[in-house]
């Protein structure tokens, strides 16, 4: 990209994530600094912002509700600013997990059986056995992820799930590899596979510093991984999803991807998971936030 433009980054906000998201603004205003842009920094928190003059793009580095429930990108459609990743409609199916679901069910993306439940008082499922896992319907970053091993443990999960949203997502608990594939474009990117240390992938082994192993690219054969790479495509398409994404998958110890959901806007900062995913295909971190402007300003 030749010339330098006026980007403002959009971070911060008023949702659940909002630290992870300020770590992700703050890495990607440096990234495009140090390619000579010129950089606002804007922290949507309170109500009534309003872009810098001569705003070129916006880089959306928001997670979280508000951010990537397609709430910030219905505003700047009707400021007619051109805004990086998906467009309001596909960001508010993506931040969706059961929307999410019925698109992938609709268009034919393995995932796995799931229920949805609105009361703390529902009794266990008829016709399901455990282990399952809850989440609550829109939120990310496994704020409120909840796994049940045994029906004994239903009714606290259950509560614990729903403190964090009104609808909560059951899911059968896929056991197998679990991994990411990026999307940048329309090319899928090397997957990185995501090993925790100790226990589950949650909140905490997320954001702790060594409670992690990463692989990238994943040690698949290469029919697995194209595999992979074709669901998370096939789910990303599904959504209506535009730029980029990150697709989570979990893979069966046969081979077989099962999607779980799709990040419309993840994680950015330099040790995110689509940050990696980039550097194992040749593209530096700056380069990569460069990229996503690109993508923003084809559609001008």
């Amino acid at each position: 990209m030749s010339e330098f433009l006026k980007i403002t980054v959009m971070l911060g906000g008023p949702s659940a994530e909002r630290e992870v998201s300020l770590s992700s603004g703050v890495a990607v205003a440096a990234a495009l600094r140090s390619r000579g842009h010129e950089v606002f920094e804007l922290d949507p928190r309170e109500t009534g912002w309003t872009l810098p003059p001569g705003t070129d793009v916006v880089f959306l580095a928001l997670h979280g509700t508000y951010g990537e429930d397609g709430t910030v990108q219905a505003a700047l459609d009707q400021l007619g600013a051109l805004y990086t990743g998906c467009d309001a409609e596909a960001s508010r199916i993506g931040f969706d997990k059961v929307l999410t679901k019925e698109r992938c069910v609709t268009h034919g993306v393995p995932t796995a059986r799931f229920a949805v439940v609105e009361s703390e008082t529902t009794p266990w499922l008829r016709g399901w056995n455990p282990p399952v896992v809850l989440k609550p319907v829109c939120q990310g970053s496994s704020v409120g992820l909840q796994f049940v091993e045994r029906v004994a443990d239903w009714p606290g999960a259950l509560e614990e799930a729903l403190r964090h949203d009104s609808r909560v997502l059951v899911e059968e608990k896929i056991s197998g590899r679990e991994c990411t594939a990026g999307i940048l474009g329309e090319e899928t990117l090397p997957i990185v596979e995501v090993r925790p240390k100790a226990g589950i992938y949650d909140y905490k082994t997320k954001y702790s510093t060594g409670t992690t192993d990463y692989l990238c690219p994943a040690p698949f054969d290469e029919a697995t991984t194209q595999r992979v790479q074709a669901a998370a495509l096939a789910a990303f398409r599904a959504i209506g999803g535009r730029d980029y994404a990150r697709v989570d998958v979990m893979v069966r110890a046969n081979g077989d991807p099962v999607v779980l959901e799709v990040n419309t806007l993840p994680g950015m900062t330099e040790t995110s998971l689509l940050p990696k995913a980039a550097a194992a295909a040749g593209i530096n971190y700056a380069a990569l936030c460069e990229r996503m402007v690109k993508l923003a300003l084809h559609r001008k």
